[in-house]
């Protein structure tokens, strides 16, 4: 018989099939980030930035580079947090950075969730930004802001908007990226 000539493999209908066995145990830890955390939350971003639009980025970022804005957030006192799995592996981070450079924008910032491949659909961007929001509510910022792209990032909205965000704007088209133009979603948060 010619592989041609096989029938298609029959599949039992939902209701007689096994279940799924349940997801493996998802653990972590959230902590402030360390300077020896940089070359992994930069990987990680580097990621982003190669192969997505959630990130307006189009080249990543030096390691020095990284550090300077992470020393600068460091001593504004704003929250950058990291999600660390029992192994050790980093599964994603959080943090906050200045909205404008202007001095009136200075209880006002910018926020910023990644999370690693396997770390998303688990909870785990819903636990880092409820700490990154309660954190910067203790570094007595009071308004948040995120800045999202109107592309792909349908689950970010959505995890901003059940945090208590609400949409303040958008824009079409600012951003071209990959052969292609990009929009963002402004979403807004009082920590008051």
């Amino acid at each position: 018989m010619l592989e041609s000539e096989y029938q298609k493999r029959r599949r039992l209908p939902r209701a007689l099939q096994q279940p799924s066995p349940p997801p493996a145990d998802f653990r972590y830890t959230i902590r402030a980030a360390a300077t020896e955390d940089l070359p992994a939350v930069l990987a990680l971003y580097r990621h982003y930035v190669r192969n997505s639009v959630v990130t307006f980025d189009e080249k990543p970022p030096t390691l020095r580079a990284f550090r300077s804005k992470f020393e600068h957030a460091e001593k504004l006192g704003y929250p950058f947090l990291v999600a660390i799995s029992p192994n050790g592996d980093l599964l994603g981070y959080a943090r906050v950075q200045p909205f404008r450079d202007k001095s009136a924008y200075r209880h006002t910032v910018e926020s910023t969730i990644y999370l690693g491949p396997a770390a998303t659909g688990r909870g785990l961007g819903r636990a880092l930004l409820e700490q990154l929001i309660e954190r910067s509510r203790e570094a007595g910022i009071k308004e948040m802001i995120a800045i999202i792209s109107d592309s792909g990032a349908d689950a970010s909205i959505g995890l901003h908007r059940a945090l208590g965000f609400r949409e303040t704007g958008r824009m079409g088209k600012v951003g071209y990226k990959f052969e292609r133009w990009i929009g963002i979603v402004m979403m807004q948060k009082s920590l008051r």
